[in-house]
């Protein structure tokens, strides 16, 4: 054995072109970059969107509609819904923690109980929120709300 049986540990050497290392190599001079334009420079990166000069999509098309940053974003619960619970749980008040278990809402979302359906027991609802229709629906059987 000597020096010239010697060989590198099997993945330890890339078999890959080195570039921009002479003209001999076959890939000097320009470095497979072509000759000038802004992909040739040293720190060139593609901004998102760039379509080569020609004016992008997201300009040419119209800015529409609002948001409302001011916009207070409620989870709808429908009397009906409370009804289901209160006839499979057998609940007296109803308030958020109860609707969080239940996986109605969760904890950092605003309920507002809306008055789709029918109500058939005495009931307190506890919610942030409560339209008109809904507070009557509670208060016919004989029930009571109260905002959080």
């Amino acid at each position: 054995m000597d020096l010239s049986c010697l060989t590198p540990a099997e993945g330890s050497v890339k078999n890959r072109k080195r570039i921009g290392r002479g003209q001999g190599s076959g890939r000097g001079g320009t470095s497979t970059r072509g000759h000038k334009g802004a992909k040739s420079r040293s720190g060139y990166k593609r901004k998102i969107g760039f379509e080569g000069g020609q004016m992008p999509l997201q300009r040419t098309s119209p800015k529409f509609g609002f948001k409302n940053r001011n916009r207070v974003e409620y989870k709808g619960i429908n009397v009906s819904t409370l009804q289901v619970l209160i006839e499979n749980k057998k609940y007296d008040i109803i308030d958020l923690d109860i609707i969080v278990d239940n996986g109605l809402a969760s904890k950092r979302d605003l309920v507002k109980i809306l008055g789709n359906g029918d109500l058939k027991s005495k009931i307190t609802v506890k919610a942030h929120a409560f339209s008109k229709s809904a507070i009557e629906k509670i208060e016919a059987v004989g029930g009571t709300i109260e905002k959080i």
